[in-house]
């Protein structure tokens, strides 16, 4: 069984699930966010949608099983709200929780407005971080996927200037090595061959744009 947030309660998150939902799923799955939120949207899209208990999966066509999370602010698309930024964090943390004690499965995150989740005070640079901070894990490497191309990054959500900074021999062993693991452990994958991207055009160049290959990587 899986778990989803809608996250952002004025973006594509709540289109999106209600939209899924109008056929049935291979898999069972779980919203964590407002019901009223949901119904809105389902209403502004001319779908129909049945809202069940949370506390039990449903896979079927129209329905979705939800534990409701209300919010306190506007529900508008494309209208942001500090407001509902307590009840967005309160959803994603108690689905995580839910993974991390056994009950559900995996986690599917509707995309988050980092800004707003700021401006109400908190701080949040992304789902990634987020979910290794409450998940109590030293690291964690976010790996993005197209068919059978996989791309892991050594960084995340750092503005352009500070990632030069940031990588060092330590952090690249560290997130290899995850890499190279998981990729056995859950791919599959019996021997992983791992392509290390340059950071400068071209690699570098011998050194003529940038020695961060040669010194570091």
């Amino acid at each position: 069984m899986l778990a989803y947030t809608p996250g952002e309660p004025a973006g594509v998150g709540p289109d999106l699930i209600v939209q899924y939902a109008q056929s049935q799923r291979d898999v069972p799955l779980v919203v964590f966010g407002s019901a009223e939120l949901l119904k809105t949207r389902a209403e502004l899209l001319g779908l129909s949608i049945d809202l069940v208990d949370g506390e039990s999966a449903t896979r079927e066509a129209g329905q979705l099983s939800v534990r409701d999370f209300p919010l306190a602010g506007t529900l508008a698309p494309g209208q942001l709200d500090k407001d509902n930024v307590p009840g967005v964090l309160a959803s994603l943390n108690a689905a995580t929780d839910a993974c991390l004690d056994g009950e559900l499965n995996g986690l599917i995150t509707g995309p988050m407005q980092k800004s707003v989740v700021n401006d109400a005070g908190v701080a949040f640079s992304g789902h990634t971080e987020h979910l290794a901070e409450r998940s109590g894990v030293p690291d964690v490497v976010m790996l993005l996927l197209a068919g059978e191309l996989r791309v892991a990054l050594a960084t995340t959500h750092l503005p352009l200037s500070e990632v030069p900074g940031a990588l060092n021999e330590t952090l690249l062993q560290r997130r290899i090595g995850i890499l190279v693991t998981d990729l056995v452990n859950r791919f599959g994958i019996q021997k992983p061959r791992i392509t290390v991207a340059g950071l400068n055009p071209h690699a570098g160049e011998g050194g003529h744009l940038g020695r961060e290959e040669i010194e570091v990587m």
